[in-house]
């Protein structure tokens, strides 16, 4: 039967926490949820697993500092590749399998199906402008990372040996033992979970299997990406152990400030400078676009901070659902100085206007005479 499950669900709601949960608290509630459904207690149930997978993803990202204020903030946008990427419960178990304290068969810690042990993840970050995250791009980077030693093939035996089976564990990297319904399963001491142990160690990397290279990685950015975001490179990480796979690699976005735009979400913010007569009078006048310059029309009688709303001229959304806008708003330009038939011009208008401007008919100081001693006419 196919899950009815309701996609992208909050985070806090999966777990049953509230937003300022601990956590402390995060992890209990998802230890309820995960032993409840765990696929070993609930075999053949494809909803149990659905919860299993939903609520560790949900732990990924609410029991990690980063992740989890980059998702207060974004929502799962602000986490979209680093939310855990669960494929299956195989790989839940590779991540958080140590968090059962050995319950359930399958929750061995981060050793792969094949006997091996997965890689570590890496983080790097990378610094882009407004422009290249708005329409994506890309950037080499350098990033050292542990790789399979070429001398002895990874397998960290001196050429001409090869590891052997541990005697101790019979090979499963795992010392096992049953406590009614539970089997408690811990790492095996003494090959630390590989199966094997190794007689004589390769030379060049120590028995370790691994080497640090420095590689050249081609990261591709998508458009829309936006400052504190995270991308994730699946395989990218170092090197496993014992033919384990990769880790993966994260790359924290940063976009840096644009000197004429201010970015919210998918909306853009600009401010552009009118003077008093364009505002009275209206008028055409450029401004800047992420695609260029646009003439907008500021209509007569337009006011201080007043917002012109261009749609479509923000940034892109990083799922593919269109473009924000970009809110143009208009700031009134006071000239500081003005030329002798400018400064006429303009005291003819106040006068107009019924207003008093400097120098005053009377100064402040004979005002404030006038006023306590009763000497000002009407």
């Amino acid at each position: 039967m196919p899950s009815t499950m309701p996609t992208q669900r909050d985070y806090y709601e999966v777990l049953g926490v509230e937003q300022t949960a601990t956590v402390v608290e995060i992890k209990s509630a998802y230890k309820k949820i995960a032993v409840k459904n765990h696929p070993d207690r609930n075999p053949g149930d494809e909803e149990a697993t659905a919860r299993f997978k939903e609520a560790s993803e949900a732990y990924a990202v609410l029991s990690d500092e980063d992740k989890r204020a980059r998702y207060d903030r974004f929502g799962h946008a602000g986490v979209q590749g680093g939310a855990g990427g669960f494929q299956d419960v195989g790989d839940i178990f590779e991540s958080f399998g140590d968090l059962f304290g050995g319950l359930f068969g399958g929750a061995g810690g981060r050793r792969s199906r094949g006997g091996g042990r997965r890689g570590d993840s890496l983080r790097t970050s990378i610094t882009i402008d407004l422009h290249e995250a708005a329409r994506g791009c890309t950037r080499d980077l350098e990033i050292p990372r542990r790789e399979p030693c070429g001398t002895c093939g990874g397998n960290g035996a001196k050429p001409g040996t090869e590891p052997v089976v541990c005697d101790y564990c019979g090979g499963s990297g795992q010392v096992v033992q049953s406590q009614g319904f539970f089997r408690m399963q811990t790492t095996c001491p003494n090959c630390g979970g590989t199966g094997k142990v190794i007689r004589e160690k390769c030379i060049d990397c120590t028995g370790t299997g691994r080497i640090r290279e420095n590689v050249t990685l081609e990261v591709t950015v998508p458009p829309g990406v936006d400052n504190g975001m995270q991308l994730q490179l699946r395989g990218e990480g170092e090197a496993g152990t014992g033919g384990g796979p990769r880790g993966d690699l994260f790359v924290d976005v940063r976009v840096k400030k644009h000197p004429l735009f201010d970015r919210d979400g998918d909306d853009l913010h600009c401010r552009i400078p009118v003077s008093y007569t364009q505002a009275v009078l209206g008028a055409t006048v450029e401004v800047p676009t992420l695609d260029g310059k646009q003439e907008v029309e500021i209509k007569p009688g337009t006011q201080p901070e007043s917002v012109i709303r261009l749609r479509g001229e923000g940034m892109p959304d990083p799922h593919g659902r269109g473009r924000g806008d970009l809110n143009v708003h208009v700031q009134l330009e006071v000239p500081k100085k003005v030329s002798g038939r400018h400064e006429e011009l303009l005291r003819e208008l106040a006068e107009i206007e019924h207003v008093d401007v400097m120098p005053h008919r009377k100064t402040w100081f004979e005002r404030v005479t006038e006023y306590f001693t009763g000497g000002e006419e009407e």
